[in-house]
């Protein structure tokens, strides 16, 4: 992947290409920031232009051995980490999903976490980085270089590590092989160990430039300047949340309809309907219980802000601008924090598998007590 196949970040990328031209690499970075900016596909490219026989001082050459394997992520000194599912006959590393993990790259390298679980057909099971991952990185990283002068470890979303395969990476990183770069690309770093983040140079990519976004969406799918203008105002620089604008999004939709008929339940203080509404969502997956709580934390925060008339850094859809001009005057100081507590709490308790309808029953209780704090 060359950096220009990427979309925006001009100065990340030469500050990579100058830390390597003047022998300043890192030996582990972290690369954060929101999903859908292009991460992953930086750490590929930097991999790549370092790994390159012809490189420019812009860009890998794209055509010599090494840049040839790099295209099919096949290169032997590029090596991928990533959150994986449990399946019975099947060993949980990332090396039994690489050739998933390529095809999901190759066909489009903006993705979430949730896109990747989609790919993996998890139904109800959650991702992780299980603690078999830590030997097989230590093997790996054993072995000497085979092509190139460096070996690269990228490690996709590092937060989804568990204690055991934390652990054992520290002390990686503490005394990293020779000639080893790590990326750790995350898209939440305040859940990565903090003695992980300060053996790692953080790198912050923020949202795509606001140019450079639209005129990638007006590339793809052809749409007028006025309405690609208008999807890059609620994208907040994610290629992930300006495609969802443009393709039909199914669960936005869902999302927006639950989020609403919570909210009118709780305020109605309906407790027979909020008993059914949380017995209706512990009949979905996790992930989809997870979605729409990250879903009620996000349009928390947008309500929140339209309500202060700052309207500029609202970013709703249509249909979301249209419930708030009602519903924003119910979010205010006196209930904001614990609202977003509420969902936050949830959001924790789903992931660790707690009991989905008392998780919403308890929801739509304590929505009750403060929905209506002035």
């Amino acid at each position: 992947m060359k950096f220009n196949k990427i979309i925006g970040h001009s100065n990340i990328k030469e500050n990579l290409i100058r830390a390597f031209n003047n022998n300043r690499m890192s030996h582990s970075y972290l690369f954060y920031g929101n999903p859908g900016i292009g991460k992953l596909a930086l750490a590929i490219a930097f991999a790549q232009y370092v790994s390159c026989k012809n490189r420019t001082s812009t860009d890998s050459c794209g055509i010599c051995a090494s840049c040839k394997k790099y295209e099919k992520l096949i290169h032997p000194d590029l090596h991928f980490v990533f959150p994986v599912i449990t399946q019975s006959g099947k060993k949980s590393i990332s090396d039994t999903y690489i050739e998933t993990w390529r095809e999901r790259i190759l066909s489009n390298p903006y993705f979430s976490y949730h896109d990747w679980l989609f790919s993996l057909d998890s139904k109800n099971k959650q991702g992780s980085i299980h603690k078999d991952e830590s030997s097989e990185i230590l093997r790996k990283l054993n072995l000497k270089t085979f092509e190139s002068d460096y070996k690269f470890m990228i490690i996709w979303l590092p937060e989804m590590m568990n204690s055991t395969s934390a652990n054992k990476l520290l002390k990686i990183l503490e005394e990293p092989p020779q000639n080893t770069i790590f990326i750790l690309v995350s898209d939440c770093r305040e859940n990565v160990l903090s003695t992980i983040i300060s053996r790692t140079q953080p790198i912050k990519i923020l949202g795509i430039n606001d140019d450079c976004l639209k005129n990638a969406i007006i590339d793809e799918y052809n749409i007028g300047d006025k309405m690609a203008s208008d999807i890059v105002r609620i994208s907040n620089g994610s290629l992930i949340e300006a495609r969802k604008q443009i393709v039909l999004n199914e669960e936005t939709e869902y999302n927006l309809s639950k989020f609403t008929e919570l909210m009118r339940v709780c305020y109605a203080r309906k407790i027979q309907e909020a008993i059914y509404f949380a017995e209706t969502m512990a009949k979905t997956s996790r992930e989809k219980q997870k979605s729409f709580l990250y879903y009620c934390l996000v349009l928390l925060r947008e309500n929140f802000i339209y309500n202060t008339n700052l309207s500029e850094v609202v970013y709703l859809t249509t249909k979301e601008f249209e419930f708030s001009r009602n519903f924003s005057k119910f979010i205010n100081f006196s209930n904001v924090t614990e609202l977003t507590e509420i969902f936050e709490k949830a959001h924790f308790h789903i992931e660790r598998n707690g009991n989905a309808k008392i998780i919403f029953v308890d929801i739509a209780f304590k929505i009750m007590k403060n929905i209506r704090k002035k």
